[in-house]
């Protein structure tokens, strides 16, 4: 029997649960993977994308983007620049909400606040809809698309590599024999200058997400050729391909999902460039003060 998406706001107390459950605060990573635990949200559902042809974001990780939104609002959460969200004191008093009254009292605010772009809404129903997504992440979206659809398999290997090496990694070689259980590479992670381990990856051009199978079969391949595997994707991983990358007594397997990917071209400013916008405000209480 397949499994029903849950709606953002049947995930507003799957979402504190989740954060209680981690000790009061959490990465959105740890907060997703925790509610698909907790809620034994099966790959079937977890794995379906929101956008394929903008991003490798999942329609369960977008809604309850939403589901943080609406709790943020309504004073249950918080979050840093960091981007570590966590519970308020009201929330660990209370622990759980009503989500209509979430929903319900967080657009009357925002009803009555002026509002640059408004659409209709459908008779006050409890639902994602158009007029609550807010302005796409342009870059991310961009980067998205050209790693899938404008550069070849080769250059993305090559990406890959370029990649290790400015992260630290030693005599990174691509390979992509064919045949070879998905081996994309191999290098040797240095730590310290002490320590090192040598690394097998695999790089997946993917819309959608990656499997417990590809996991199993990339282990199988680097099983006796290497300490650690590396699995490098432009999509996500499924809530059983993460475990089974890190089940124990198996050679370990590192996995980098398409946001991840993205956050560390923009840190290494690999075809990224960032551009800071100094803003310049005054202080008039500063001034009275003379």
């Amino acid at each position: 029997m397949s499994e029903k998406m849950p709606t953002f706001d049947s995930l507003m107390n799957p979402l504190l649960r989740a954060l209680i459950a981690l000790g009061g605060s959490g990465s959105i990573d740890e907060i997703y993977e925790k509610v698909l635990e907790q809620e034994n949200i099966g790959d079937d559902v977890s794995s379906i994308l929101h956008n394929p042809e903008k991003s490798n974001q999942t329609e369960v990780g977008y809604r309850l983007a939403w589901a943080r939104t609406y709790l943020k609002k309504y004073g249950f959460l918080e979050n840093s620049s960091r981007g570590i969200w966590a519970l308020t004191k009201l929330a660990k008093q209370q622990e759980q909400v009503d989500p209509q009254t979430v929903v319900k009292d967080v657009r009357g605010v925002d009803k009555a606040a002026p509002r640059e772009n408004t659409r209709n809404r459908k008779n006050h129903q409890i639902e994602l809809i158009e007029s609550d997504v807010p302005e796409p992440q342009c870059w991310q979206e961009q980067l998205h698309h050209l790693l899938t659809r404008e550069i070849s398999a080769g250059a993305f290997e090559r990406l890959a590599q370029r990649l290790l090496r400015e992260s630290g990694f030693v005599q990174v070689e691509v390979t992509g024999r064919t045949g070879d259980g998905g081996i994309d590479g191999k290098g040797i992670a240095k730590i310290h200058g002490f320590m090192s381990f040598h690394v097998i990856f695999q790089c997946k051009k993917y819309h959608g997400s990656v499997s417990a199978g590809d996991i199993r079969d990339f282990r199988g391949a680097m099983v006796g050729r290497a300490d650690k595997g590396l699995f490098i994707t432009t999509g996500t991983f499924t809530s059983s391909a993460v475990k089974e990358a890190t089940r124990d007594g198996a050679p370990p397997i590192d996995l980098v999902d398409g946001e991840q990917l993205a956050e560390k071209l923009k840190e290494l400013q690999l075809g990224l460039k960032t551009e800071m916008i100094e803003k310049v405000s005054i202080d008039k209480e500063w001034f009275a003060n003379l």
